[in-house]
């Protein structure tokens, strides 16, 4: 059975960027299950998992349009310290959710001068290609239930 719509999918893969840094591996923990077609997984690497079977390898480069999109320099800002409440938090390197007009975005803390915090709400792989070495594990059918809520039931 290939992998297609409404079907549910059980992938690992390995993922690094451009320069071969390696940002996350699933053979380490679990491997990825999801329920193609229901938007749960980046365009680009939906795109590239149709059509796979059970034992297929395979290698998709992701540009940042069909990834987490491109960086938007609006979204690095420097705010008075005085606008957070948890300043034990605000540390180089802490992430945190904040509330925008767009909805909720993880932000990040580039850097604490004084009394002046610097924050990039951009994800931190937007703006990069992504490498992935994919191994198809298994592919079902969908169970009805799967298919109403649109997300694969959990074990």
């Amino acid at each position: 059975m290939e992998i297609a719509d409404r079907r549910v999918a059980t992938v690992h893969y390995t993922l690094t960027v451009d320069d071969g840094t390696l940002v996350h591996s699933s053979y380490a923990v679990e491997p990825l299950v999801y329920l193609h077609g229901a938007g749960k997984l980046m365009p680009g690497l939906e795109k590239a998992l149709a059509g796979t079977k059970p034992g297929d390898r395979l290698k998709a480069v992701v540009p940042p349009e069909e990834g987490y999109g491109p960086r938007h320099e609006h979204l690095v800002q420097t705010v008075p310290l005085s606008a957070f409440e948890d300043l034990d938090m605000l540390k180089t390197g802490a992430k945190f959710l904040t509330e925008t007009a767009q909805g909720p975005v993880l932000a990040t803390v580039l850097k604490v001068d004084g009394e002046r915090i610097t924050v990039d709400g951009n994800h931190e792989l937007s703006g990069k290609t992504l490498h992935f070495d994919l191994r198809v594990v298994d592919v079902r059918e969908a169970t009805l239930g799967e298919l109403t809520k649109g997300d694969v039931d959990s074990n």
